[in-house]
């Protein structure tokens, strides 16, 4: 999904003075909490077959509001974590900034 949002939101938030690096932390914690509830993800039927065998009445929504809590979880941290970053003001890599 990167591949296909990036000549978008990278000059996009390069006009805002984000740096690409930035843009792509800040990409990467977003999706990665929607990872874990969306459908068309290939472990989320990995993952129904495997409640499945212990609760057979289990469904989609079942396994949803099972990993909603843990997605909301994952984006609050992650986005803890990098604010963190941010403050220190620690780059992101090799001549890479934050800020």
């Amino acid at each position: 999904m990167w591949a296909l949002t990036a000549p978008i939101l990278v000059p996009m938030m390069l006009l805002l003075n984000v740096p690409a690096e930035t843009t792509q932390a800040l990409f990467r914690i977003a999706d990665s909490g929607s990872t874990a509830i969306t459908p068309m993800s290939p472990y989320f039927v990995m993952a129904l077959g495997f409640l499945q065998r212990y609760r057979k009445d289990a469904g989609v929504g079942t396994l949803a509001s099972y990993t909603v809590p843990l997605a909301i979880a994952m984006t609050i941290a992650w986005t803890l974590l990098f604010l963190a970053w941010w403050a220190l003001g620690i780059p992101l890599g090799p001549g890479a900034p934050v800020r």
